[in-house]
């Protein structure tokens, strides 16, 4: 496909799982505070299907002030982790722009936003919550693990002009998870069914699971059904 990666800041240095044969569909997943793109990607690589490309973008280096401002990769600066803690909006929205350049990017080299499915874990699966909300693209599904719907007091008035409040949306969330506990996942789904349709909101969660990824192939199954279920085709069009 066409098209100049260096236009867009966050795909120059993407982890990128290229399909091996032609793409038809993408998934692009985001990590959480302090990781990299790597990790997700090793483990895309392992059960990827043919016709999909993954994209595993990078956060900047920020300092971040919940761990004393210290330099390390997050989307945007976090202050606290509980509902009521003051936010990085201006940080919020422009990583969200960030990620809607990736995906207007696909769309423009010819994969439909139908056809494309945005996750992430905890700050990256906020962020891709907060993305598809905002967004006027259509995707095909939203995957939030063990994450937050950030800037939720500007919610349902900030998803007015979405494309997605008919896009299914699965969360998954630890039971034991010490860092962003179930119940704020439990708020959250709630806080979503009032903007989205709320059969299409998912919520999922696991005993003895703490602050850690679900199971990716859970995630991936997820995945590539909900792929399939938008029409996507198991063979991909000649």
């Amino acid at each position: 496909m066409c098209g100049n990666n260096m236009s867009v800041p966050l795909l120059s240095e993407a982890v990128t799982v290229p399909g091996t044969e032609k793409e038809t569909a993408v998934v692009i997943f985001l990590h959480g505070l302090g990781d990299t793109g790597h990790g997700w990607a090793d483990a895309m690589t392992s059960i990827r299907l043919p016709y999909i490309k993954y994209i595993c973008p990078h956060a900047p280096r920020i300092p971040v002030t919940l761990n004393m401002k210290m330099n390390m990769p997050s989307w945007f600066d976090l202050i606290g982790l509980s509902p009521e803690s003051p936010e990085d909006e201006a940080g919020i929205k422009k990583a969200a722009e960030n990620i809607k350049a990736i995906i207007d990017h696909e769309v423009k080299n010819g994969i439909p936003s139908s056809r494309i499915i945005l996750g992430g874990f905890s700050q990256g699966g906020a962020l891709s919550l907060y993305t598809a909300l905002t967004s006027q693209q259509q995707l095909a599904a939203v995957v939030g693990l063990s994450c937050w719907l950030p800037l939720h007091k500007t919610f349902p008035q900030a998803a007015s002009g979405s494309g997605n409040k008919g896009t299914p949306i699965l969360q998954c969330h630890g039971e034991m998870d010490p860092m962003i506990p179930v119940q704020f996942g439990a708020m959250t789904a709630e806080k979503l069914k009032t903007i989205v349709s709320p059969q299409n909101v998912t919520f999922r969660t696991y005993p003895g699971l703490m602050h850690s990824s679900c199971p990716q192939v859970r995630l991936f199954c997820y995945t590539h059904r909900s792929l399939n279920l938008t029409c996507f085709a198991m063979v991909p069009p000649l």
